[in-house]
């Protein structure tokens, strides 16, 4: 299915003082990026980052003079190229873009903006569209993983409005559904970077915590609320008159980091990876926008950072972890998730701004817990299809 890209000017594309290159503005699920083909940027990793900078306005924390959103959800990009490898359409990098920090993060994988590169390599005439579905498969850099995405196609175009709705994204759109292949030991090589299923750590404060090390689609640590002090049931908001809730998620966080061996001390700890998360048992709560979300329809609360701030909704990637893991047996996950989740197979997450459903297909065989596939469904839509100026000073100052 994969075709040859249409030519464009990219970076030879100028106007006066600014370099404009080609860039599709779109929103993957709760987040909401820019799409970039890599042939349009800068080979040199360190000018081609000096140019997403530019292209978002970082630093600055309202990037008034970029695409930036100034919040982490909005501050994501997806560099996407023609894929050399057998079987694969595509290959997608993804990069958390700082805000007030000039920092461009390759470290993991974002599965919302994953649901969006199948609409980008259809619609960039990468991939031939098929009615009615078009399956995209892409290779992940980041986690050097395959997603298929089955993106609907009718009348040789891409359709991205229909009835579903994803919980954090006002109205409705039509459903993407994106399968995570083998999506086990996506960066530490192992679905239990450490061996076991539950691991203890001591906080800052002395005080010691069970904790579970995953790492499916994307490293992430997981501990229950109860055990920090925690319902389950916190928001947002609730970080900004007790920011020790961050604090404590933190040192959760970078602790796991050198234990998973992904960096040689805590303050090496990227900032993207691994992931953390509280947990808590089913139960009625609020939204951020105060509906009411009833226990009975959730299998597990989850509350998750995005960079330095308490997530407004739930990471792709970092649910399938948290379904992942509250399906493997012995997981401090397993111990609380519904019975109805273990018995199916299908997990739906409580986050702050409602649910979030994952399919797992998980085997014990003897050598281990492996991954075969996890599967969620999620909508996409193009917002802007133009050109980025990008200072020409930006390229002189390499």
């Amino acid at each position: 299915m994969r075709q040859k890209a249409g030519n464009k000017e990219g970076m030879q594309n100028t106007m006066g003082e600014y370099v404009k290159i080609p860039a599709v503005y779109m929103r993957g699920g709760t987040s909401k990026g820019v799409y970039l083909m890599t042939k349009d940027l800068p080979a040199d990793p360190v000018l081609r980052d000096k140019v997403i900078l530019a292209i978002y306005g970082t630093p600055d924390v309202r990037q008034i003079n970029g695409m930036g959103g100034a919040d982490p959800l909005t501050s994501k990009a997806a560099l996407i190229a023609v894929s050399e490898r057998k079987g694969v359409d595509v290959d997608y990098t993804f990069a958390y873009v700082g805000i007030k920090d000039a920092v461009v993060d390759y470290d993991g994988n974002c599965g919302n903006i994953s649901s969006g590169v199948g609409v980008f390599a259809i619609q960039q005439g990468i991939v031939k569209a098929v009615e009615p579905v078009t399956v995209v498969r892409i290779y992940n850099t980041n986690t050097k993983k395959v997603i298929e995405a089955s993106v609907p196609v009718k009348d040789g175009e891409v359709v991205t409005e229909g009835d579903y709705a994803i919980d954090g994204v006002p109205g409705t759109g039509a459903k993407i559904v994106l399968n995570f292949l083998n999506s086990g030991g996506a960066k530490t090589g192992k679905l239990l970077p450490t061996g076991n299923v539950v691991d203890e750590i001591e906080l800052k404060s002395g005080k010691k915590v069970r904790v579970s090390l995953v790492d499916a689609a994307n490293p992430s640590v997981f501990v229950k609320a109860a055990d920090i002090g925690l319902t389950g049931l916190e928001l947002p908001k609730d970080t900004e008159t007790n920011p020790e809730i961050l604090e404590i998620m933190e040192d959760i966080r970078t602790t796991a980091g050198v234990m998973m061996g992904l960096a040689p001390s805590k303050d090496k700890v990227g900032g993207a990876v691994p992931k953390v998360a509280f947990i808590a048992s089913p139960q009625d709560y609020q939204t951020i926008t105060g509906a009411t979300i009833k226990g009975s329809d959730v299998d597990l609360l989850a509350r998750t950072k995005a960079m330095a701030v308490m997530h407004k909704a739930y990471a792709v990637t970092g649910g399938i972890c948290a379904s992942t893991a509250a399906l493997i047996e012995g997981t401090v996950v397993n111990e609380i998730v519904s019975e109805q989740a273990k018995k199916t197979g299908t997990v739906r997450l409580g986050h702050p701004s409602g649910i979030l459903g994952f399919e797992i297909s998980l085997q014990k065989k003897a050598e281990g817990w492996h991954l075969d596939k996890a599967g969620v469904s999620r909508t996409a839509k193009p917002i802007m299809d133009g050109q980025v100026y990008v200072s020409r000073k930006i390229f002189d100052s390499k």
